[in-house]
């Protein structure tokens, strides 16, 4: 078990203030946040190049402060992938264990069954550079894996890969990661739909610290706060402030909702989060199109509306062009309700 107690750095790009977490193994656990969060600082202290300011940091109890890098047991995928040219596949996964003072025949031996477990057996022979990017990556997970580190740390590891070798390697990972690492994983990302898909656990960082940790469909379901809304939130939620009417929601511009079950005095200010598909096209909201881009199949709109600029997601490749008026409407059942705070309120029902 791998524990956080008070941990902060003073880093002066990102610096980590008073983390305090515990990670299990045999879980794989998301840590998301947008860049500057803290996210790639909280590794590089883990791993120990880094300093700890204050606080601690504890493997099965050991403060890990006391610990040489070289012996910490972790090891580390980064977002730029790192392999040898200069060597073949084989090689590159062998590399830690005969700098380990391993013979080549078992460093070899150990190299072939994590590139196995990769599904990179047949390219052992191979020159990273006869391989897609999808693939080095894995030759990296494979260098990563040989170690048999109790502590499995990736930097955005899929970052600067193109669409489709993303969603393959999403797909691909939590069973490569069960299957090969009996230890604590933690990844980091700024993607929200990759936090979700990979984590048994999600961990939200937002300007040094935890804003939030949980299951990753209940935090993208209710998140705690505005900030955990707008971070898990691709594309972005819209929040507005509102007021409470009878069984409604009052926003800007003469708009009402029908929210029954809220449980709050009529008047009491708050604020409205709607996710982006939860505009519809087709109601008595008037609207005028700011943007429009796609993203894969779906069509994302950017809508001036009279309670505010908001986003729209549509599913399907759609011709919306700028300056078009769109009438639209708002699906209740996609409303977040968060507190005049931030805070999310959990007491209603749409």
């Amino acid at each position: 078990m791998l524990t956080l107690e008070n941990l902060s750095t003073d880093q002066a790009k990102s610096p980590l203030r008073d983390l305090n977490a515990r990670f299990d193994a045999g879980r794989i656990y998301t840590i998301l946040g947008r860049t500057g969060a803290g996210k790639t600082e909280l590794l590089r202290t883990l791993i120990g190049l880094d300093a700890v300011a204050s606080g601690t940091i504890r493997l099965d109890g050991t403060d890990l402060s006391r610990v040489a890098i070289r012996n910490r047991q972790m090891a580390m995928v980064y977002q730029q992938f790192i392999n040898y040219p200069h060597l073949s596949v084989l090689d590159n996964v062998a590399f830690p264990l005969r700098r380990q003072g391993l013979g080549r025949s078992q460093a070899n031996s150990r190299a072939a069954e994590a590139l196995r477990l990769v599904g990179l057996a047949d390219f052992a022979e191979r020159r990273p550079s006869a391989l897609s990017g999808g693939q080095q990556q894995r030759v990296a997970l494979a260098r990563a894996i040989v170690k048999k580190a109790r502590i499995l740390l990736m930097d955005e590891p899929l970052a600067n890969l193109d669409y489709k070798l993303r969603e393959q390697l999403r797909e691909e990972f939590p069973r490569l990661l069960r299957r090969s690492v009996g230890g604590v994983i933690l990844y980091t990302t700024t993607e929200p739909a990759e936090a979700i898909q990979l984590g048994d656990r999600m961990i939200v960082m937002h300007e040094g610290r935890i804003v939030a940790e949980g299951e990753p469909a209940a935090l993208f379901n209710a998140p705690p706060t505005v900030d955990v809304a707008r971070v898990v939130s691709d594309p972005p939620i819209s929040i507005f402030a509102g007021t409470v009417g009878t069984d409604t929601v009052h926003l800007a511009g003469n708009v009402t909702v029908p929210v029954s079950g809220l449980g709050m005095p009529p008047g009491q200010a708050l604020q409205v989060g709607i996710r982006p598909d939860g505009l519809l096209i087709g109601g008595g909201i008037p609207s005028r199109i700011t943007l429009s881009e796609f993203s894969g199949s779906d069509t994302i709109v950017h809508l001036h509306l009279p309670f505010g600029d908001a986003v729209m997601l549509l599913d399907g490749i759609h011709d919306m062009r700028p300056g078009t008026e769109l009438g639209v409407a708002i699906d209740p059942a996609r409303l977040l309700i968060f507190r005049e705070d931030g805070t999310y309120y959990s007491g209603g029902s749409a």
